[in-house]
């Protein structure tokens, strides 16, 4: 049994204000599969005396069950939580562990190695001022080397360990070593990694983790964790710009109005004058308001409500910057993208764009190359595939404040969320504004579009016809515009083979080009709702995302989605243009409902089943929608 402490109140306090005064070190280990990153974490923690007996006793427990060391143990089962993680013997998900030593504080991220779980090891960086990437010293720089480090650079991490590992298996080889450096240093030059410190070790044995080995004599550096504990990372924050994006409008009452979040760069003062983004008006700060009372002055990294002297109007997502160097604000701008979803990125399709605290529509206008991570290659590229990165074009619904990721990683990172899903599918760092996105303004028409409605006697809206190919959608849109026509009513109708020999005839019908193809017709058909028109709209449009992109061009209650419903096997029976048969034996490509993907309509406002009733009878049910919305 351990001795009783004698620990008086002060040696707590005292013991309290040396770790609150210890400064903190985030970093990140990554590597290829097998390199042996949870290992080295593992190994860290045991060598520091970090790890508790009952945690100690488990290891070796496990290690003798579940480890793969051959009996000894296995210290990377202190990191591989998860049960697939242990089963497989790898990393699947990003594993954080805290630990402190006499002196620093660190936070290490376990990213892992598997192609498959890259976006994983992005998120693990994204946090990251160190990466110590690991290289088995069998195998030297592997593609998943080259990927991580061109993830690091992008992340703007420009202090990293390569840590050669697993020189007990190579004899400790010095002529290996040096041969892998020399070829990861050709590397580190091409993506922009300025400096790296290149440690032999050997994680599993301790070898140069904790103290100079006595098996590297040729090796006259430093050990992994006094590099750690010494390394100065670039923390120039506090003397970039003030910038503080705003996260919460604090209006507890009727006398108090602050703006609440977390400052990003800079250094605020109450009297300070500052400027909010994007509207560009100006006020100063008359307090800088926590909840243990009000500060003298705030600096990054700290949450704070901050206090205008002047009402301005200021929402979440907008930011206040320092007056003497405001960040820029733009609608669109190039960026390196990082696409983290099985489902490929589609240029023209709408997604969710979070930049700080802002979340607006927007959509990659131009996917200008992806980039070969073995060659650096710029390649031509239509979409990214999971894991890919790419140089793009974005465009966003509007406007919003940011910074270049360069200057600011804050202001500069976002984030793409499907629309549908809600799901994380890329994340991407901003490279430069668009400047013509500053110089273009919506010009007020005084002919409105209600004015053109009252003219024509009627509410305009989309009527969107959606269905496979011979479900009969052109069949009852025709029937529909004919009834309206009839009745007076003002139309036009946009039929998706009609298109293609104008507007879209430039498109085929890969994944990409359908999505192109209907981005296109669905802004037109906005641009004849405002004219005033009933748009009868007949296409296959086999996307959900994109025809949920439709129905937000426009208000609500100006867009029916009919699904025009029929079994497969009645439209290939039908099949008006021979079409089917031709996909079946193979001469046409993506043909949906064959080898392209249908995405049925979950919640349309009319279904119309053309194998159960005539055409006739639902074109009426059709007029009917429209007199129960008071469209005619």
């Amino acid at each position: 049994m351990n001795a009783p402490l004698d620990l008086s109140l002060e040696d707590v306090a005292a013991y309290l204000r040396t770790q609150e005064e210890k400064d903190l070190l985030r970093f990140i280990t990554c590597g290829s599969v097998d390199d042996g990153k949870s290992t080295l974490i593992g190994r860290l923690l045991y060598d520091t005396k970090l790890i508790l007996e009952d945690q100690m006793a488990a290891l070796e427990k496990d290690s003798a069950t579940q480890g793969t060391t051959g009996g000894g143990i296995d210290f990377a089962l202190l990191v591989d939580g998860l049960a697939a993680e242990r089963e497989q013997g790898i990393t699947i998900d990003v594993a954080y562990r805290f630990f402190t030593t006499e002196k620093r504080k660190f936070i290490v991220s376990d990213t892992p190695g598997h192609e498959q779980y890259t976006r994983n090891m992005a998120t693990g960086a994204s946090t990251a001022e160190v990466a110590v990437i690991l290289i088995d010293a069998r195998k030297g720089v592997l593609t998943q080397t080259r990927r991580h480090s061109y993830i690091v650079s992008l992340m703007g991490i420009r202090d990293v360990v390569l840590a050669v590992n697993k020189m007990d298996l190579v004899d400790f080889s010095q002529d290996t070593f040096d041969a892998i450096v020399a070829d990861y240093a050709a590397f580190a030059a091409q993506v922009g990694i300025e400096r790296f410190t290149a440690i032999p070790l050997s994680a599993k044995e301790g070898d140069n983790m904790i103290a100079p080995s006595p098996r590297t004599p040729w090796y006259d550096g430093p050990a992994l964790l006094p590099f750690l504990e010494t390394v100065e990372p670039r923390r120039d924050i506090a003397d970039k710009p003030f910038r503080f994006p705003v996260q919460w409008v604090n209006r507890p009452n009727q006398d108090f109005r602050g703006f609440s979040g977390t400052i990003a760069s800079g250094i605020l003062r109450p009297g300070d004058l500052v400027t909010a983004q994007p509207s560009g008006r100006s006020s100063r700060v008359s307090r800088i308001v926590t909840f243990d009372g009000d500060l003298d002055v705030a600096v990054a990294g700290q949450a704070v409500t901050i206090v205008l002297a002047d009402e301005i109007d200021i929402s979440r997502g907008d930011a206040l910057c320092a007056a003497d160097a405001p960040c820029g604000v733009t609608d669109q701008f190039a960026a390196h993208i990082l696409w983290m979803n099985e489902a490929a990125l589609m240029p023209g399709r709408h997604y969710l764009f979070r930049l700080g605290t802002g979340q607006v529509g927007g959509q990659i206008t131009e996917l200008k190359h992806k980039v070969n991570v073995n060659t650096l290659e710029h390649q031509a590229a239509k979409h990214l595939d999971l894991n890919e990165v790419g140089f793009c074009n974005v465009a966003l619904d509007h406007a919003l404040p940011f910074d270049a990721y360069a200057d600011n990683r804050e202001m500069g990172a976002f984030i793409i969320v499907d629309r549908l899903t809600n799901a994380t599918v890329g994340a991407g760092m901003i490279e430069f504004g668009l400047r013509r996105a500053t110089n273009i303004a919506w010009h007020d028409m005084e002919i409105t579009k209600d004015a053109h409605a009252r003219q024509k006697g009627q509410k305009p809206c989309v009527l969107w016809f959606t269905g496979l190919s011979g479900a009969g959608k052109s069949t009852v849109a025709n029937l529909v515009e004919k009834r309206l026509h009839a009745l007076g009513r003002h139309t036009y109708s946009l039929d998706g083979d009609n298109v293609r020999h104008g507007l879209n005839k430039d498109l085929g019908f890969t994944e990409d080009d359908r999505v192109e193809n209907i981005r296109r017709v669905a802004e037109v058909a906005k641009l004849f709702v405002d004219a005033g028109l009933i748009v009868v709209c007949s296409f296959i449009s086999p996307f959900r995302n994109e025809r949920q992109m439709a129905r937000e061009l426009v208000e609500d209650g100006e867009f029916f989605e009919v699904f025009v419903d029929a079994p497969l096997a009645v439209c290939a029976e039908r099949d008006p243009k021979g079409l089917y048969k031709k996909a079946q034996e193979g001469k046409i490509k993506n043909f949906t409902g064959i080898d392209s993907p249908y995405e049925a309509p979950e919640n349309p406002e009319l279904v119309l089943n053309t194998a159960e009733d005539t055409a006739e009878a639902l074109a009426d049910r059709v007029i009917a929608l429209l007199r129960e919305n008071g469209h005619i």
